[in-house]
């Protein structure tokens, strides 16, 4: 069944154009930005997307952990359909990842607004305070809070890896807003983001229909041994941190090569100290990162990475404490979102691939309180938290056309459903 509104369009020149704005704020050499959460760089991007979301005539309101959204008023009232993403990145971040599902979001409304098209509900965009988890775990922070995952206060005393505190830093940079915490539970929602995979690129698929997103583990280790001479000390008595650290980082490999299917296993921070070249080791902090579509399956590989530890801990006669940075069991998104988005970019000529995303997302968090999907394009080589991240623009305006023709879709669904009661 055709509708009036089938033939609209984003415009991708002014998409590109918002991109490169936004990448321009902390820009790192290669490309690609570096916007830590709650940082300088992030209040100056917050300031220029609030910017945009205001003179569209935008309803922009800011809660309590810093998350912005920002409404188009509908024909009725009642919760809004949905969309949004980050602005926040990795400190080696690329120029897509989160910032296109925020800037599309605002194109999408900008087209309705330009095309005088009228829905039935609001339409909303949003942005989410620190979904990288790279200064303030866990990841996906400002999602967790609005959806009543986190309490307000507890994550507002989160200390960051710069010893920073989250209330603090919303302080400083004047992103402490008063609108409350739950957010208001949207009708829908969608998000559009990079696939930061090899997947579609390697399937020859234009728009990704995501099924849902793996469960995700994150621990710190903190090893402590004993710092000694690296020549005066016999092998056999040594506590040696660095060695058992390096032990536990090769089990890793070994745990996500073992289960093999969507089992990933990572170590992505080590530090040792005292950090010389003639002194063993006598502390060492790491981070294990394991991820699953299974929930039964992450157990046991929390489980065999739990058992390993403690053996070591103990042949090595070095003391470790674990302690958890986020944990988020897989979530499966609504199926009627999932075949609206694919139903969408079929019709609009793509080619499409429904898979689950390898990568955590704000949308795995509006889950909880709403229906909810994603919409992904190719990332060239699979490639992102790099400079070097990628996704041409003709994907980027195709991701952000089949973002606008279901967020129209789920508007006019719930109208119908609305008709029904």
């Amino acid at each position: 069944m055709s509708h009036p509104h089938d033939a609209l369009r984003i415009d991708a020149d002014r998409l590109m154009r918002r991109i490169g704005e936004l990448a321009a704020i902390g820009p790192i050499e290669g490309g690609g930005s570096s916007r830590l959460a709650l940082t300088d760089e992030d209040r100056a991007g917050r300031d220029l997307v609030v910017t945009w979301m205001r003179d569209l005539g935008l309803d922009v309101r800011i809660d309590g952990i810093g998350n912005v959204v920002a409404t188009r008023p509908g024909r009725i009232d009642g919760p809004a359909v949905m969309t949004g993403s980050h602005i926040d990145t990795v400190r080696s971040g690329g120029r897509y990842d989160g910032n296109l599902g925020v800037l599309a979001g605002l194109e999408v409304i900008e087209t309705l607004i330009g095309a005088g098209v009228e829905t039935e509900h609001p339409i909303a965009v949003a942005f989410f305070t620190d979904e990288e988890g790279a200064r303030f775990p866990p990841d996906m922070l400002g999602s967790l809070v609005y959806v009543g995952g986190l309490g307000l206060e507890d994550a507002l005393d989160i200390e960051g890896i710069d010893g920073s505190v989250v209330g603090d830093e919303l302080d400083r940079i004047g992103y402490r807003g008063t609108h409350p915490c739950p957010g208001p539970a949207p009708h829908a929602f969608v998000e559009l983001h990079i696939e930061q995979g090899p997947v579609l690129e390697a399937g020859g698929h234009t728009i990704g229909a995501v099924t849902g997103v793996q469960g995700i583990s994150w621990t710190e280790l903190t090893i402590t041994g004993q710092a000694n001479h690296a020549g005066t000390t016999p092998m056999d008595l040594r506590h040696d941190a660095a060695y058992a650290a390096a032990a536990i980082a090769c089990h890793v490999r070994d745990i996500a090569s073992g289960m093999g299917g969507r089992q990933v296993a990572t170590v992505g921070r080590l530090d040792l100290q005292p950090d010389l070249v003639n002194v063993v080791a006598g502390t060492a902090v790491m981070t294990v990162d394991l991820r699953n579509t299974d929930e039964a399956l992450l157990l046991a590989a929390e489980v065999d990475l739990s058992n390993f530890v403690e053996g070591v801990a103990d042949s090595e006669g070095v003391r470790v404490e674990a302690r958890s940075l986020a944990r988020f069991e897989p979530v499966v998104f609504a199926e009627a979102v999932v075949d609206t988005v694919a139903g969408t970019a079929e019709r609009l000529g793509h080619s499409v691939s429904r898979m689950p995303s390898g990568a955590g997302h704000d949308a795995q968090m509006m889950a909880r309180i709403c229906p909810t999907g994603m919409v992904f394009v190719p990332s060239r080589d699979g490639i992102s938290h790099n400079p070097a991240e990628h996704t041409d623009a003709a994907d980027l305006a195709a991701g952000a056309d089949v973002l606008l023709q279901t967020m129209l879709a789920l508007d006019r669904r719930a109208s119908e459903e609305g008709e029904g009661t």
